[in-house]
């Protein structure tokens, strides 16, 4: 593989193989319903716009445009893998090229919402499939035999009977005048040769010897660098700035104002652009700035968690979903519950900061950098500056992690803007302070959960929810819900339980809310889940034999089965604790075991995670594992270890000496296990963060008697 950044020019060069290539992709006629395969000659034929996501020389070399963002979960790896699959080809034939932003060809591009894998996995095996397919034609036709007569292995086409072969790249010039037949006969999971296997991931080598291009390490020609001092209050104002001592600093060349916008309102800045990055950081420290911060509130995080308290009391907020009369059961029950939880704002903290190079040119901008969203990005731009989609390029580059951070609009924005003010290309580089400071943050979001029991079984649920709402901030009516309520809430629940109500409720404040890992599952799966294990609790029942009880499906049972399987957890001893939870996000369902006990220094230590995963259809195991561990770190930071809380409308916290980040001592062993089945694929790279939390404070109740409502709670105090 040589996944390497690739030039506009080289783009059109490569998208543009038909007479010495077999070049296929996909384009969406507004008479079908499905997409269509065609080659590169007959989209021309037909002047046809088509997705060329698969090109194979005459060398026999293939190269695939992945058409989604690299940010370490695996795309590298698994779609070249789907590819090599149905292809009949060696993995180390296959080369990776970055698409660039272009909807109209790829359709949604958003690395996001898990979705790479299990948005367009059928797409590439009927591809590869159909490709290897017109290769087995193209070499039948050149030995005047019968299609049934050939087979396809490790790049070539070979003749059964006499055992002669072509190899691909001495076929693609004929396969590529061949129309593509419509009916595809794609390989059983039970022939599988690559797919389901834990191949080592491809471009974990030249991520480690420096070859891959990230964000950071991309270089123009007569590059500018930029800093920007931002006001650290989103809503505040520049009154005046001071560009003296910062001009005096080598290396500065220009100091102005810049507002960036962020969603539907402005941030305030003053850029320093200078020769190297260096140089920039040094004229910012000697920038002398004076903002305005008057005409809007200053939050404080106690007063945040007051206020989200009081209107869980007093207001039954914006009906989401509603079955049955839970109200109503509520008011005649005697054996009820009713609890608040509460989770805290979190920033993304992606290894790699933000950054962005930017050329504004008149009738042309281009952009590069670790963007998550590239078909986002060139809407965004082509709206904002006026110049056409198809004169706005979008090239990504490898991510040092996204968290859904790396999908949003702001700092492509600012870095044209920057470019066009100086007329020159430029990087902007954020620091760590301005990652940690600036936002936008995952919500903080408090609970107010209502049940009641009656003869041992669930008679009525009540969840009601304060956070900022991320579709207000996108241009969401304010009197609709959540679009996100029940995230995270496993959809079988709703065909057992009779009597249920999601309600959310409007909280405003003037902080920018921003998606993280698994969206809303992230502190729904807390609230929700740790409710389940108190209903459990309130019936006197065994936490999993009660979820037993009311996920029902088939899928549901046997992940259930799996999960006290391969925890032991009929036979569990004294003075050990056992949680569990079960969430749904992206079409997964991930349940976790969680095992704790009070180890000789008195403090409560997490001895082992199970976590069992139903994906559906999947491509490479050892991913999945290296996801869900991931995913089980960062939610066990964001549940006992780091928080951002905020005083006069500023966050506390600025760096990792403050926003303190789990070590490799704070990593439990976490066993992972993928169920296996022939569903649709679900997602990947998220869902196994939601169920960690619940299935932790679970487990400490279990051992200690203690009920955890809060997060982020210290495990050495517990």
């Amino acid at each position: 593989m040589e996944p390497k950044e690739i030039s506009r020019r080289n783009f059109i060069r490569v998208s543009g193989l038909a007479s010495a290539a077999l070049c296929l992709g996909v384009y969406f006629p507004a008479s079908a319903k499905e997409e269509v395969i065609v080659s590169k000659a007959a989209a021309d034929a037909r002047g046809i716009e088509m997705n060329a996501w698969l090109q194979i020389d005459t060398d026999g070399k293939v190269t695939i445009t992945d058409h989604r963002a690299e940010m370490g979960q695996g795309s590298f790896q698994s779609v070249p893998q789907i590819v090599a699959e149905e292809l009949e080809v060696d993995l180390k034939d296959v080369n990776v090229i970055f698409a660039q932003g272009n909807p109209k060809k790829y359709g949604s591009q958003i690395t996001g919402g898990s979705s790479t894998i299990r948005g367009s996995y059928k797409q590439l095996l009927h591809l590869s499939a159909t490709a290897r397919t017109v290769l087995i034609m193209a070499a039948a036709n050149k030995w005047a035999v019968p299609v049934s007569e050939c087979y396809a292995e490790s790049g070539n086409v070979i003749h059964k009977p006499s055992g002669k072969k072509f190899h691909y790249g001495e076929l693609v010039v004929d396969a590529s005048k061949l129309e593509a037949p419509k009916e595809i006969q794609l390989k059983k999971i039970s022939e599988y040769k690559l797919i389901r296997k834990p191949l080592n991931r491809r471009d974990t080598p030249i991520k480690t010897n420096g070859e891959a291009i990230f964000g950071l390490d991309k270089r123009l020609p007569g590059m500018l660098y930029a800093v920007v001092e931002r006001n650290p209050r989103m809503r505040g104002t520049l009154k005046s700035f001071d560009s003296t001592a910062a001009l005096k600093v080598p290396g500065v060349k220009k100091v102005f104002k810049v507002q960036m916008k962020v969603y539907d309102t402005t941030r305030d800045g003053v850029v320093i652009v200078a020769t190297s990055t260096w140089a920039a950081m040094q004229g910012r420290k000697a920038l002398h700035v004076v903002w305005d911060d008057s005409g809007f509130e200053h939050v404080n995080t106690i007063d945040i968690v007051k206020r989200q308290e009081e209107l869980l009391k007093t207001s039954e907020g914006i009906s989401f979903k509603t079955q049955g009369d839970p109200d109503g059961v509520l008011k005649q029950s005697s054996n009820t519950i009713d609890v608040i939880y509460q989770t805290p704002y979190q920033a993304h903290s992606a290894m790699e900061p933000l950054n962005c190079i930017a050329h504004y040119q008149p009738d042309k901008i281009e952009v590069w950098g670790p963007i998550q969203a590239p078909d986002w990005i060139q809407g965004n731009l082509s709206d904002e500056f006026k110049i056409p989609k198809e004169n706005v390029v979008v090239n990504m580059t490898f991510l040092g992690g996204g968290f859904g951070r790396k999908a949003f609009l702001d700092y492509p924005y600012e870095a044209t803007l920057i470019s066009k003010e100086i007329g020159a290309p430029v990087q902007v580089v954020w620091s760590r302070e301005d990652d940690t400071t600036q936002g936008p943050f995952r919500p903080g979001i408090a609970y107010r959960c209502q049940g009641a029991i009656a003869n041992g079984e669930i008679s009525a649920i009540k969840f009601r929810v304060a956070g900022q709402n991320l579709d207000h901030w996108q241009g969401g009516k304010r009197d609709k819900p959540n679009s996100s309520t029940d995230e995270g809430f496993v959809k079988p629940y709703f065909n057992s339980i009779k009597n249920i109500s999601f309600s959310d409720i409007n909280f405003e404040l003037p902080i920018p809310p921003m998606w993280w890992r698994s969206v809303y599952a992230s502190t729904h799966g807390f609230g929700y889940e740790s409710f389940m294990n108190e209903m459990a609790a309130l019936a006197g029942k065994d936490q999993l034999d009660f979820r037993r009880e009311y996920l029902k499906d088939e899928r549901c049972q046997k992940l259930i089965d799996r999960m006290e399987e391969v925890s032991g957890w009929k036979s569990r001893k004294k003075n050990e604790g056992y949680g569990v939870a079960i969430t749904e996000c992206f079409n997964t369902t991930v349940g976790q075991i969680v095992k704790v006990s009070r180890h000789t220094d008195g403090k409560v230590k997490i001895d082992q995670v199970w976590a069992v995963m139903d994906c559906g259809w999947y491509v490479n195991p050892d991913i999945i594992r290296a996801q869900v561990e991931g995913s089980v770190l960062m939610a066990l930071g964001a549940a006992t270890i780091h928080e951002i809380t905020f005083k006069d409308g500023l966050p506390e916290q600025r760096n990792f000496y403050n926003y303190l980040m789990p070590r490799m001592s704070d990593m439990p062993p976490v066993e992972v296990h993928i169920m296996e089945n022939t569903a649709d694929a679900g997602g990947v790279g998220e869902p196994g963060l939601p169920p960690f939390s619940p299935a932790l404070t679970d487990a400490i109740y279990d051992l200690t008697g203690n009920r955890i409502r809060k997060l982020p709670f210290d495990m050495n105090k517990v």
